[in-house]
């Protein structure tokens, strides 16, 4: 007999879970509301078939343009100078940048994914770009533009060899079967270090020039969050368009403390961030140029430099990866099925040819950024986006128009950037709805993928000079290419990571867990039937004409 009395029983040590109460079935009637899952969010006004007015789409369409415009300055002002151009190269490789976004971003939103996202340069393709600059620099040459030249000869190259990976892993199905591995245990990590893993831009580019990007970033949250709610007018106005508004009011507060002279004994970095005469893009732009094949000379070919675009090829379809599935849910579509994937990134390859062969200074991605702006405005409609494409297109010919919205101070880009970053991770958060988010499987399989997909990018860029020479070094300088730039990448990590992880964990027996029933009829044609509405090709010339007219 095992004794039971009162007098030598003890509780086990540390804390005991408490029953619901007695009066209550369980803790939701007690505790409030709760919410069930929702594969849509409420909140959004236009959905991705429906569509603004034509003024209030030219607007959007004008905000798409100008948040892709950051991203395109910040490459552009990274990698030029260091190939020896100068401020009319730049502005000429903005513009051909601008040309190839509108062109890609139209063909993904036609015959890609038909999800509403710009397609915009990408910073995977930096490390490669920043090697072939080192490796060319013992090399004499005339001039500094003749180097720039050169080097951008072998740019065009090794974009157009690498484009075939992408090719490859679309048009030969590899990238969608990879895709069939995913479950939303997988998804959460993998969108949530799209937005996360870019916080360099964020925070840290603002402080460049404090005293105009916290204005910003203050002015954008009162205006588009609080202010908006003083009126139906005002909410209307401030919640779609409250971007352009605070950039007009910051922009001029730049150039006023530019002119007062607030800047005239400060370091270069600052008059650099600062004022608004430092990118000489306005007066250096031509007024019209029209980006032509090969337009920098017949491109030039070498294995080292092929091998490390191959690997930022890689790269750039994991990020496209999970801004597409931000974008499927902040525009109110279905998580994109798994032949859409291998569509869009074999597209991807073909953006990536015509870049090389245009002599783009690197390859393009799904910008997470115009999808964050998504959900700041509550519409994902993708009429608006395929609208930004002209803006893109004639503002990279008619250069000094475009070059004019392109001497807007970096910081204030980065301001836009900490909430519209924000919004794309938060969304990955909400993937974890279609999940038994209260297994400790599935919390340890979020916890280090979402830990090392932030972790092991940042010990590769801490470790990584000036000269794009990353941590690892093996004495094959293309193999050390490849791994510094698919391990210097968060999405990258987070799939490698998470797939593994959750399709050798358990797997077998928690796939309700998992959320596979949600997931598993979005991987198949004809698995849900909203698949064909949101990512079927137009097959008739009139899919592309307002319904008004049929």
């Amino acid at each position: 007999m095992v004794e039971t009395s009162n007098h030598n029983h003890h509780p086990p040590p540390g804390p005991v879970m408490m029953a619901p109460p007695p009066e209550s079935p369980s803790f939701a009637g007690s505790r409030g509301p709760t919410w069930v899952p929702a594969e849509q969010l409420l909140q959004l006004q236009y959905c991705i078939h429906s569509n603004p007015s034509w003024p209030q789409a030219l607007l959007l369409a004008f905000q798409h343009y100008i948040v892709n415009l950051g991203t395109t300055v910040l490459i552009a002002s990274n990698l030029v100078p260091r190939m020896g151009g100068d401020h009319g190269d730049k502005a000429r490789v903005i513009q051909t940048l601008l040309f190839m976004s509108g062109i890609n971003t139209l063909f993904q939103t036609l015959i890609g994914t038909r999800l509403p996202t710009v397609m915009g340069a990408s910073f995977a393709f930096t490390l490669p770009v920043l090697s072939i600059i080192n490796d060319l620099s013992d090399e004499n040459f005339a001039t500094d533009h003749d180097r720039f030249v050169h080097t951008m000869r072998y740019i065009q190259g090794s974009l157009i060899v690498s484009s075939f990976v992408n090719l490859v892993l679309g048009y030969g199905q590899l990238w969608g079967n990879l895709t069939r591995l995913f479950t939303p245990i997988v998804i959460v990590p993998l969108v949530c270090v799209v937005g996360l893993g870019l916080f360099m831009r964020g925070f840290p580019l603002l402080a460049n020039c404090v005293e105009i990007g916290l204005p910003m970033l203050i002015l954008l949250v009162i205006f588009q969050q609080y202010l908006k709610r003083i009126h139906p007018r005002a909410h209307f106005i401030l919640e779609r368009f409250a971007l352009l508004l605070c950039i007009t009011i910051i922009w001029a507060f730049a150039a006023i403390l530019t002119v007062a002279g607030a800047y005239n004994n400060s370091s270069e970095m600052t008059e650099q961030s600062c004022r608004t005469d430092r990118s000489y893009l306005l007066s250096s732009a031509p007024w019209v140029k029209i980006a032509y094949p090969f337009q920098w000379g017949t491109p030039l070919f070498r294995a080292s430099h092929v091998f490390g675009m191959m690997g930022a090829a890689v790269v750039s379809s994991a990020e496209s990866t999970g801004t597409f599935f931000a974008a499927a849910r902040l525009s109110g579509a279905t998580a994109p099925p798994a032949h859409v994937f291998s569509r869009s990134i074999g597209l991807q390859g073909v953006g990536m040819l015509l870049e090389g062969i245009f002599g783009a200074i690197v390859g393009t991605t799904a910008s997470v950024e115009n999808v964050g702006l998504l959900g700041l405005t509550n519409i994902g409609s993708r009429r608006v986006v395929q609208i930004s494409t002209a803006f893109m297109i004639f503002l990279s010919i008619f250069g000094k128009f475009g070059a004019l919205f392109a001497s807007i101070p970096l910081p204030i880009f980065a301001a836009i950037y900490c909430v519209l970053l924000g919004i794309v991770a938060a969304t990955g958060i909400s993937f974890i709805q279609f999940a038994n988010s209260n297994s400790m499987r599935n919390i340890y399989v979020l916890g280090l993928s979402l830990f090392l997909g932030i972790s092991i990018p940042q010990y590769f860029v801490l470790n990584t000079d000036s000269n794009g020479n990353g941590p690892v070094k093996t004495g094959g300088g293309w193999f050390d290419d490849i791994l510094n730039t698919i391990f210097s990448s968060s999405p990258t990590v987070v799939m490698i990571v998470g797939v593994l992880l959750d399709n050798t964990l358990d797997a077998r027996y928690t796939i309700d867990d998992r959320g596979i029933p949600w997931w598993k009829p979005f991987q198949h044609r004809k698995g849900d039937v909203r698949n064909e509405e949101f990512y079927s090709l137009p097959l008739r010339i009139k899919d592309y004409i307002p319904s008004r007219f049929h």
